[in-house]
């Protein structure tokens, strides 16, 4: 039986996670847990699951736990960035979940790595902030790295048994989210509420967001180059709104192969904590593509999605360029959801933090945490908010 360690229990990836392991329960156990604030969903997660140890983000959140428990629960309760990554080391765990929102889930995941522990990852901004760290390490540890973004896993099931010399490139699709169709002059008066209706997926604020002003596909161009050790000319994307085809590679000889399925999270979460097996999901819908009908393909249009190409443009400088990027588009994204912004201003922000950017070398983790504390007082600045804590 597998053990199971996962990070962000109580997000849309971790809550998928737990239903996979209890459909297989003879296959799977969770041993630790690491959420955030939502501690309604996380009791029943611990009253369900049974982990060892579980993780919160603050020492009243934790306290909170403690009580709502109850002293005989049996539970080791922690928090914060040392109690994430006690989860993400604890000793029984042979994979870890790593699908924590955000940059917090760097430290958690590079000490999973550390610990020899093989990664079901979903925190595609880790990879995006130390993408040339994080795969250092898991080539020193001799660790699997197994995607579970959908586009990132359809990349890895197109190519498994296949020789990369093979490939020419990778095509990474994209629905369009919410505003495909929207009048470009309307993009300054979007609400929150409009920009959280995503048309095909059901997922964290965050992300959605993300999704709406493409820059999910620009933060997941990042993470393939790390995966895929692809240069950015190697990787495109194409718009697909009906989410059927998860994404492609192109051979040398001119072939294309593709991952189809209905949209399910289930699919690639199953599939990374199964690897190289593959589960039964016969609880999902099977993919018809006579009910389905046409599949469209579209260029993304660069002026309505300026963030995709911020997202290339990051890449391409290297350095701590794309930590700025990170960094300064989650304060960005907060700032909208909040009600403190418009959405037309998360690209226009981003891009004037990202030209006062000094890049340099990512050497350290310091480094970057660095760039990542800059990158939000810039991005706070601009919005005209207070100074908060950073990473």
């Amino acid at each position: 039986m597998k053990a199971v360690a996962i990070l962000g229990s109580t997000g849309s990836v971790g809550v998928t996670t737990l239903d996979v392991v209890e459909r297989f329960h003879d296959r799977f156990r969770v041993v630790a847990m690491a959420a955030g604030s939502n501690i309604d969903l996380l009791v029943k997660q611990i009253e369900r699951h049974r982990p060892e140890i579980v993780s919160v983000a603050t020492a009243e959140l934790a306290s909170e736990l403690k009580r709502r428990l109850g002293p005989a629960c049996g539970v080791e309760i922690c928090h914060g960035r040392e109690g994430a990554i006690a989860v993400a080391t604890h000793p029984a765990a042979v994979i870890v979940v790593s699908a924590l929102v955000g940059a917090l889930g760097l430290g958690p995941t590079l000490a999973a790595i550390a610990a020899g522990k093989d990664i079901a990852f979903a925190n595609k901004e880790v990879l995006v902030v130390a993408g040339e760290m994080m795969t250092a390490a898991v080539r020193e540890r001799g660790v699997r790295l197994l995607p579970v973004d959908s586009e990132h896993n359809a990349i890895f099931q197109c190519l498994e048994g296949r020789g990369r010399a093979g490939l020419k490139r990778i095509v990474l699709t994209a629905s369009g989210g919410p505003f495909l169709r929207l009048p470009a002059d309307r993009f300054a008066s979007i609400t929150v509420a409009e920009a959280l209706n995503h048309p095909t997926w059901r997922m964290g604020n965050k992300i959605t967001i993300d999704s709406a002003t493409l820059m999910n596909k620009g933060l997941e161009v990042i993470e393939a180059r790390w995966l895929f050790d692809l240069p950015a000319e190697r990787i495109d994307v194409v718009i697909h709104p009906q989410s059927v085809i998860h994404s492609m590679v192109e051979m040398i000889d001119g072939s294309v192969i593709a991952e189809m399925a209905e949209p399910d999270m289930a699919i690639p979460v199953a599939y990374a904590l199964a690897f190289p097996d593959r589960l039964p999901l016969d609880h999902l819908k099977p993919l018809s593509l006579v009910e389905r009908g046409n599949l469209t393909f579209e260029e993304p249009d660069p002026a309505r999605f300026p963030c995709l190409g911020l997202a290339y443009h990051a890449l391409e400088a290297g350095g701590t360029m794309a930590a700025c990027l990170n960094a300064a588009n989650e304060e960005l994204v907060a700032a909208f959801l909040g009600g403190r912004s418009r959405f037309a201003d998360i690209p226009r922000h981003l891009e004037t933090v990202m030209t006062r950017h000094t890049n340099c070398p990512a050497r350290t983790l310091e480094d970057l945490y660095e760039v990542d504390g800059w990158a939000r007082a810039q991005a706070r600045e601009l919005i005209g908010q207070a100074p908060a804590a950073s990473l």
